[in-house]
């Protein structure tokens, strides 16, 4: 069984590394990246939050919510990190920042 997804999609972009290893991946995170680990964080914590008032148990309910945001927001961010180096999501900054080095 063939696992390599390049061998089925083609990239669009300029591929800067094929299988890029994880710390490559997280190194790459850019601003927008952060901002939308912040945001699904906050609104998973703050979900979790109204979601316990009425059994009463906002604590535990709001930290259960903000570990399944972040979870979460972090394979967002890592999904869109590795998409840009793989050349599947639009790269124009890494392609010039990998270029340079």
């Amino acid at each position: 069984m063939n696992t390599d997804i390049t061998a089925s999609v083609k990239p669009e972009y300029p591929v800067i590394d094929r299988n890029p290893p994880f710390t490559k991946t997280v190194a790459n995170f850019s601003t927008l990246d952060y901002v939308r680990l912040s945001t699904v964080t906050a609104v998973s914590v703050t979900v979790g939050y109204l979601s316990g008032i009425k059994p009463n148990i906002r604590g535990p309910s709001m930290v259960t919510g903000g570990l399944i945001g972040i979870m979460g927001g972090f394979m967002y961010a890592y999904q869109n990190s590795a998409g840009r180096l793989m050349g599947f999501f639009p790269n124009d900054a890494e392609v010039a920042r990998y270029k340079r080095a």
